[in-house]
């Protein structure tokens, strides 16, 4: 049994994140995708503390919390997403902790620095990222802490806005603290392994979903063997990188991302790389600096040839979400009737997303939701869905073939954008 994580999420309290972000839908949703476990996000804002104290109970010694309001067999990990700024320095990261005692332990600490009234994704003011990692690892030594969503401009550790070109840069002598670092919608593994300097760090995936609609949540994830059920265990095989525990991690295509390619959203343009370079960053329709993409980015960085295999990587499998697949198929959008008695169908049938898009073979697919759906599903497991890759916020558009489309909708060509990464 694979045990799926997505340990970045946020809550009703974060800033443009939906007021039906609730631990109870959360976990709903959680059975549904086929995730185990899942982040509470956003701990240290006072009315979401007090709602996970009321609402959650530790199991056992694990480091692992249930709901105590409903049935369900979703697990949660006590999480939060901070902001550190120094001087124009600016950096997410997610911190996971073990325990409520942990939380107001921090709670204390970052309240120092911040407002952790004013957003779920408090913001700590005059705090470098070496300084966060030394108060939080001094304040609960078993606090792990991951750079969030790592190359995307606004906020990512290594992104074009952040000033540094390093993990060791970034954090200084407490870079050897840092577990992980989270890949983001915009980026994959094979990107990332091609900059040697991130090597001795593993690679974890979160959708950093702003609401819990299954085409947000679990969309990006890690997967871990069943025996890893507990917050040490968890962070044991993240830490040794073993691969018969932290088995792989689930990615968006690259494309899909808002910020894979640089361009300017106001204007409708976007480049390559290389052309990037030739309009020396400058949009050419209205002469403002373009938002640098991860790929521009991730490229700036590399000292490794594109396909660069990192030794002994922890392998990644790649898929759009489900009702992205069938929203496109279909024409129709996200939240339409239409989209959601199909997606419903292969649920009641097949018991969890996850299965759907890994494991149900075709025909079986196909008994459900008919040929189109059915294959259109498979190019998703392989991963051979056309994208036109997303830029500064705008998300990547599906393609699909005319004959692979139902109705109406064979004319056309679907864009389905949704919220998340920042």
């Amino acid at each position: 049994m694979v045990l799926y994580a997505d340990f970045h999420i946020h809550s009703k309290y974060a800033r443009a994140c939906s007021v039906n972000s609730t631990l109870e839908n959360f976990a709903k949703t959680a059975e549904i995708k086929g995730l185990s476990i899942i982040g509470t996000g956003d701990f240290t804002h006072p009315e979401w503390f007090a709602e996970i104290k009321s609402k959650l109970k530790q199991i056992g010694e694990t480091g692992l919390y249930e709901l105590t309001s409903v049935k369900t067999k979703t697990k949660f990990m006590l999480t939060v997403e901070i902001a550190t700024f120094d001087s124009f320095k600016r950096v997410h990261h997610i911190v996971h902790v073990p325990n409520i005692e942990n939380v107001v332990q921090l709670r204390d600490v970052y309240a120092k620095r911040g407002n952790l009234a004013a957003d779920g994704r408090p913001m700590l003011g005059k705090t470098s990222c070496a300084e966060f990692v030394e108060m939080t690892k001094q304040s609960v030594s078993k606090a792990e802490i991951v750079p969030a969503h790592a190359f995307t401009p606004w906020f990512g550790v290594l992104g074009d806005k952040s000033g540094y070109n390093s993990i060791q840069e970034a954090y200084g002598d407490k870079a050897s603290k840092i577990v992980a670092v989270e890949s983001g919608m915009s980026a994959d593994p094979a990107m990332m392994w091609r900059v040697s300097s991130l090597d001795s760090f593993a690679i974890m995936s979160n959708s950093d979903p702003h609401s819990p609609q299954p085409w947000r949540l679990g969309r990006e994830c890690n997967a871990f063997s069943d025996d890893c059920n507990s917050f040490d265990k968890i962070f044991e095989a993240v830490r040794k990188n073993d691969s018969k525990k932290f088995l792989y991690t689930v990615e968006t295509e690259p494309a899909y991302g808002k910020y894979h390619v640089t361009g300017h959203r106001a204007c409708g343009f976007s480049c390559s790389y290389e052309e990037t370079a030739k309009l020396k960053e400058v949009c050419p329709k209205c002469g403002k600096k373009l938002t640098i993409g991860v790929e521009h980015r991730v490229v700036e960085l590399a000292d490794r040839p594109l396909g660069f295999k990192r030794k002994n990587a922890i392998p990644f499998r790649t898929v759009l979400p489900l009702s992205e697949i069938i929203s496109a198929v279909l024409g129709s959008n996200l939240y339409s009737v239409k989209v959601t008695e199909a997606y419903d169908k292969l649920i009641a049938k097949f018991g969890s997303e996850f299965k759907v898009v890994f494991d149900v073979l075709e025909p079986d697919l196909r008994e459900i939701v008919g040929l189109e759906m059915s294959r259109v599903i498979m190019l998703n497991r392989e991963n051979a869905i056309k994208i036109k890759p997303g830029y500064d916020g705008e998300y990547g558009e599906l393609i699909l073939p005319a004959e692979l489309k139902l109705g109406k909708n064979k004319a056309t060509v679907v864009n389905q954008k949704s919220l998340g990464e920042f």
